[in-house]
């Protein structure tokens, strides 16, 4: 069904219209969704656009659309299709190129406008997040449908583009309710009315539930979610197994015990890159590495964080995807350590075969507050007796701090590994 689905047949008493608006006493839980967001941001400026089929994209030969507007869509262009696809589906469409750190720049200031209403706010994505005003209501003197009114009046203010909101008492549903909101839209979900909103639709709808999951359900003759919430729980577990079962289960019959989380820390960082030609020499993986290996540092100490295991994903030309991964003696944010040792996972998963896509990543992630390990050689010189100074190990802490506020003040440009300035050959 997937996150944006018209509003079913039937479900129309629960979208706020000027003469109606459901009950939503209890319903404390909003989704709020930007409509078309990469696209609607790029068409503030291109008004001229808007009612023409628009597609935000890279230009190499494998990008994907990054966001198509509702134009596009009627022609069946979604986010993720690759562009060959897109521009089968839909040759004249005008195809944009994204403009890098707008979206985070909007993304920031939406935020900001929620957190504005409530503290409690669960940021899912740059386009989307869960806001809890149950206790937010007397101080606003409002309601949740007219907190959510309020939401799509000043995003469109203060950020010239939509957002579609969802009202219920759990987040699942509040989720489903953005999704058949769209575009720019509002609909709440009484809680007295939870299953009578779920049980007529697909099994797809069920959060968690993907391709292979709906192939078991369906061999089990269940096709909506009614169905799911009449099964025993038993059969449910030897099917889909204990956990999904059990969850799957309680989705189906409204129960959804999860909160907003305001701060979630960051369990991990990295970066990956699909080239646009399958790769097998190594000069042009390990440059990508130290590439990869170089940005996944700088959100590190940006962050003031430092991370122990160091992993790489690695996409073979038939598809095939892995995952290795090494813990470190101590955690670290440099990007010399990060790139060796994903070096030396690639050498030893590669083997020679072609590569469609690399990832680096750092996790077990603490603050800059963990010890930093010491080498021999530093431990030595300041220990020394000698009267005649000992050189200490290389000081590469010191060096790529110096690097990060040089890119700060100049750009990402100015300082870069000395591999890194040779022509990219990926």
């Amino acid at each position: 069904m997937g996150r944006n689905a018209a509003l079913p047949d039937g479900h129309a008493r629960f979208l706020v219209t000027g003469e109606h608006t459901p009950d939503d006493t209890g319903c404390g839980l909003l989704h709020v969704d930007m409509d078309a967001f990469f696209a609607a941001v790029e068409l503030r400026t291109r008004p001229e656009l808007v009612d023409r089929p628009v597609i935000v994209a890279g230009a190499g030969a494998r990008s994907v659309v990054l966001s198509a507007n509702y134009p596009a869509r009627v022609y069946g262009v979604r986010s993720a299709m690759p562009v060959g696809a897109a521009r089968r589906l839909c040759p004249h469409a005008v195809y944009l190129p994204p403009t890098r750190g707008l979206y985070g720049e909007v993304s920031r200031g939406v935020l900001a406008l929620f957190r504005e209403l409530t503290p409690l706010v669960e940021p899912l994505s740059l386009d989307e997040a869960f806001l809890d005003v149950s206790g937010a209501l007397r101080r606003l003197g409002s309601t949740p449908a007219g907190i959510a009114e309020s939401i799509r009046a000043k995003v469109a203010e203060e950020h010239g583009i939509t957002c579609s909101v969802g009202v219920a008492g759990v987040k699942f549903v509040a989720k489903l309710a953005s999704g058949m909101a769209k575009p720019d839209g509002v609909v709440v979900v009484p809680a007295g009315q939870v299953l009578e909103f779920l049980h007529p639709l697909p099994i797809s709808a069920l959060w968690g539930v993907g391709k292979r999951t709906e192939e078991n359900l369906r061999r089990l003759g269940l096709a909506t979610i009614a169905d799911v919430a009449a099964t025993p729980l038993s059969r449910l577990r030897r099917s889909v197994g204990t956990a999904v079962g059990e969850h799957l289960h309680a989705l189906a019959n409204g129960r959804d015990d999860r909160g907003v989380v305001p701060e979630s820390p960051d369990k991990s960082i990295g970066a990956e890159r699909t080239f646009d030609t399958d790769q097998r020499d190594r000069a042009v993986l390990d440059r990508e590495l130290l590439r990869l290996s170089e940005r996944v540092a700088g959100i590190l100490r940006a962050k003031g964080l430092r991370g122990r295991t160091v992993s790489i994903k690695v996409r073979f030309a038939d598809f095939r995807t892995i995952t290795r991964a090494r813990t470190l003696p101590s955690a670290t944010d440099l990007t010399h350590e990060i790139y060796a040792t994903a070096v030396a996972l690639l050498a030893a998963a590669a083997d020679g075969a072609e590569v469609r896509l690399l990832g680096v990543r750092l996790e077990g992630l603490a603050g800059t507050e963990t010890a930093e390990q010491l080498s021999f050689e530093t431990v030595s010189s300041s220990t020394s007796s000698s009267s005649k100074a000992v050189p200490s190990a290389p000081r590469w802490r010191d060096a790529e701090l110096a690097a990060d506020v040089a890119r700060s003040r100049f750009g990402a440009a100015a300082v870069r590994p000395a591999t890194l300035l040779a022509p990219d050959q990926g």
